[in-house]
């Protein structure tokens, strides 16, 4: 530190208090960055690397910076990828400063803290959350938006893999820890999820957020709200008044859906491209509103379980769609609605500009006429929404009286005041207007008395107001009339004390217009913030009439169904179709199909070819599952439904490469999630399982999970599979029933028919997937080769008939027909001599020999039996 400039210890001084952020350290016109921050900012901006000196001769320091005034476009970049950026300003005048101007952070910027750009999409929520460890198995866990002040708390039962889930489901940017929480569970986080980590050792509530937590009672939820709140104050440093009470709810209470579930199934985002389009929500979305299309999104990661909720979802879903001319006009009336929560986000932050405040006014203009609107659908639901709406009239009156209809973007610049708002803003307006045609007469009479033609009055900065004449015109100036000013190289310029005086009149209302109409916006900014929580009811509200209506607008377009559900665990769809298949496909191409399930049939065994839909039919279930209990309509002739409590999916392969785990291993633990943690309330599908190990090893695990969850679990349970030998457990487990998609040979050809029916397939079809997959000629026809040749194994077949396993008799299949490529003509062995070979392989001694010994073992053996 003694060998540095006392810059340079300003920067190293602050930034020790900031280690994990980048330092925009201000200088000039220039956020300038020093040692590793240079470095590793000028490769994540791509952006040049320089140096500085220290002060000595030595050494140089490495230093990178950019502009101040397109310091956001950068430090956006940063956020995306999960940087933290510290913003330090001058915090004094540098012409009254001692020494060293005096520097500060006046705000950090995080994932979870950023309040516009383009990291905040419209339609999602930026969430920061936090975490804490009560070492008694339970979690505090705590939520926050910044941008539209929600606030939610939980306890969190169970293991650390439970509290990445919900992390997951909340998709919070940012996770709080105390300084002391487990690394392992942080890195174990990290490993699955794209967030920032940061840390808080306070975990006491500010006073100024008491009020938010009046409502909770258990210590360790205000405890780990404490800690959210102390890191958003330190980190801020500016007012959170727009913060909301807090809503304590409980992850019991919503169909839970884990992580891999959800990826599976595609709800909010496509697995390969991680992009909206293509998944449920894309489906789902025809809201109008930026709020509509956040809740939606969290109705659509929090499925109901309260029936009663369900069903009032539902009657307000089927009103929008009886009432098409209503809803149409709601539609256009919420077109003009601005996104309220984070406006008033801002209002409370203070960074609103007037043209926001201006979109405000707009959209509480609409507000009475969308209560009327549902009002006039005479639904106890609709009527229950808008009970307690308060349409904010008093803040409307202020916003239209005060502000003009087309503000500039800039709050300093004027032209933001309406006439007659403000008395001594009306005067200063009148004098500079009637000033600046004061002058404009006064060019006029100018040329008159001087009879120069050319003769005008000019303005700019340096030199103010003048009367500008060409030096070929000098010779007509009448003397002592004007006052020489400045001199050109082809003119001169003079001024009067009249237009003296005018100037200074002017001038002065003109700098004091636009410092009153900065003071009077600031003024109504304030005001503003008095109506914040009545915004975010109205907000609410808004939200869940756009969701409802989009809702309705799907179902209708889409020929969906209105569902019922019932207590007796009975699932009946009639002609149910993937929703976003259907839609992707747009043609009419889509085969629909039935799903029948009850006490008789808790497992369907569902066999086929490949590419022929098993996926497709089992995702169906659960997705018109989750839309019938979030209040949606489902795609269907008729639904009758159980209300689940989960849903697992083990459906795809992926390895986890990260954690060292093979697709196998990802495979087995997913499962492992589901038979342990669900119940005979819970839908279960689970595709292919087995696959990603040895024949019999794929075959007894894929056995004895169904086993499992027929015997000890109960659950509603789709199992795909090519073991078609497992076929046979129908007839030993009475809840299993063997279903197959069907498919038919047409010269030469396979058609898949797409259509789930009750019975097991014969054939797989995996030799003709290849050939469509265009794989060589020669390939195919030799595994037509090999197939054929193994199926007509007496072997094959034994194993085929027999693959539940009651004794302890091992079956292996043989790769090759005996004798294969052979001439020699083929003679049945004696009996005595079988009766040999089968006495040296009961005396094998199978674990104390190599591989090449069994394999010479076996050649001798097979000798034996030919001639």
């Amino acid at each position: 530190m003694a060998e540095h400039t006392p810059m340079i210890k300003q920067y190293l001084t602050i930034k020790a208090e900031y280690k994990d952020a980048f330092l925009f350290f201000r200088l000039g016109d220039f956020y300038e960055l020093f040692f590793e921050d240079a470095k590793l900012a000028s490769q994540e901006l791509e952006i040049t690397l320089t140096s500085r000196g220290t002060g000595t001769d030595t050494e140089r320091i490495p230093m990178c910076g950019v502009p101040y005034h397109a310091a956001e476009q950068y430090i956006q970049t940063l956020i995306e990828k999960g940087y933290k950026v510290a913003i330090c300003e001058q915090v004094e005048d540098p012409r009254q400063a001692k020494g060293v101007v005096k520097r500060e952070v006046v705000k950090l910027i995080t994932p979870g803290t950023v309040m516009e750009g383009k990291t905040i999409q419209e339609k999602e929520n930026n969430f920061i959350a936090s975490v804490t460890d009560f070492l008694d198995e339970t979690y505090g866990f705590a939520l926050t938006d910044l941008t539209t002040g929600e606030n939610f708390v939980t306890i969190i039962q169970g293991s650390w893999q439970d509290v990445i889930n919900e992390i997951a489901t909340t998709r919070a940017k940012e996770i709080i820890f105390s300084p002391d929480h487990s690394e392992e569970n942080i890195k174990a986080l990290l490993q699955q999820l794209a967030v920032t980590a940061s840390l808080e050792p306070n975990e006491e509530l500010p006073e100024t957020f008491h009020s938010l937590v009046d409502k909770l009672e258990q210590k360790k939820l205000i405890a780990t709200f404490g800690r959210l709140c102390s890191y958003l104050v330190r980190t801020q440093k500016r007012s959170l008044d727009h913060l909301q009470p807090v809503v304590d709810y409980s992850p019991t209470d919503f169909m839970r859906i884990d992580l891999h579930s959800k990826r599976n199934l595609e709800l909010v985002e496509t697995i390969r491209e991680k992009k909206k389009k293509g998944s449920l929500l894309w489906l789902l979305d025809k809201t109008v509103t930026a709020m509509g299309g956040r809740l939606l999104k969290q109705w659509l990661e929090r499925p109901l379980l309260n029936k009663k909720q369900i069903d009032q979802r539902l009657s307000m879903v089927e009103t929008f769609i009886e009432q098409y001319f209503q809803r149409e006009e709601l539609r256009e009336l919420l077109k003009e609605v601005y996104d309220l929560e984070r406006l008033a986000g801002k209002v409370a932050y203070g960074n609103v500009n007037a043209r926001e405040l201006v979109q405000l006014k707009r959209s509480l203009q609409q507000i009475p006429i969308i209560i009327s609107t549902v009002k006039e659908l005479n639904n106890c639901y609709g009527g229950e929404i808008i009970k307690d709406i308060d349409t904010c009239d008093e803040l409307l009156i202020m916003l239209s009286k005060s502000l003009k209809e087309d503000p500039p973007l800039s709050i300093k610049d004027g032209g933001i005041i309406q006439d007659g708002y403000n008395e001594q803003l009306d005067q200063y307006r009148d004098a500079s207007r009637n000033g600046k045609s004061w002058i404009a007469r006064l060019e006029q009479q100018e040329k008159q008395i001087t009879g120069i033609k050319s003769l005008k009055v000019g303005y700019n900065k340096v030199f103010g107001y003048y009367i500008e004449v060409t030096k070929a015109n000098l010779v007509h100036l009448p003397e002592g009339r004007y006052e020489r000013k400045q001199t050109l190289s082809n003119a001169e310029r003079f001024i009067t004390p009249e237009l003296k005086e005018k100037e200074a009149l002017i001038l002065e209302a003109e700098e004091r217009i636009e410092q009153l109409e900065y003071d009077l916006f600031l003024q109504l900014r304030e005001n503003v913030k008095q109506y914040i929580s009545k915004l975010q009811y109205v907000a609410k509200k808004i939200s869940e009439i756009d969701v409802l209506q989009s809702f309705a607008k799907v179902s209708e377009e889409n020929r969906y169904a209105k569902p019922q559900f019932n207590d007796e665990r009975h699932i009946s769809i009639l002609e149910g179709r993937h929703p976003v298949v259907e839609k992707v496909l747009n043609s009419g191409e889509y085969v629909s199909n039935d799903v029948i399930m009850n006490e008789e049939r808790e497992i369907l065994l569902i066999t086929g070819p490949n590419m022929a839909g098993k996926s497709t039919y089992m995702r169906q279930l659960a997705l018109i599952s989750i839309l019938a209990q979030i209040g949606c309509y489902v795609p269907a002739d008729s639904v009758n439904l159980p209300i689940f409590d989960q849903v697992f999916t083990r459906i795809g392969a992926a390895d986890d490469l990260a954690s060292g785990q093979s697709t196998f291993m990802v495979e087995m633990l997913e499962t492992k999630n589901a038979i342990s943690k669900a119940t005979k309330n819970s839908l279960i599908l689970l595709d292919e399982i087995g696959r990603g190990t040895s024949t019999y090893d794929g075959m007894a695990l894929a056995q004895a999970i169904i086993e499992y969850i027929h015997d000890e679990i109960g659950s509603k349970t789709l199992f795909s599979t090519h073991y078609h030998e497992l076929t046979a457990l129908e007839h030993d487990l009475s809840a299993v029933k063997n279903v197959h998609v069907s498919a038919v040979e047409e010269e030469g050809k396979v058609v898949f028919l797409h259509k789930v029916i009750d019975g097991q397939a014969d054939k797989s079809y995996g030799i003709y997937v290849a050939q469509l997959a265009e794989l060589p000629d020669k390939l195919i026809i030799r595994a037509k080769t090999i197939l054929a040749t193994l199926e007509n194994q007496p072997s094959y077949q034994k194993v085929s008939e027999n693959l539940i396993i009651e004794s302890d008799k091992p079956v292996q299949l043989s790769l090759f027909n005996e004798g294969e490529g052979k001439t020699k003509k083929q003679v049945k062995p004696s009996s005595d001599e079988e009766k040999k070979v089968i006495s040296s392989i009961k005396k094998l001694d199978l674990l104390n020999i190599t591989p090449l010994e069994a394999i010479q073992k076996l050649n001798d053996l097979q000798k034996k039996l030919k001639v």
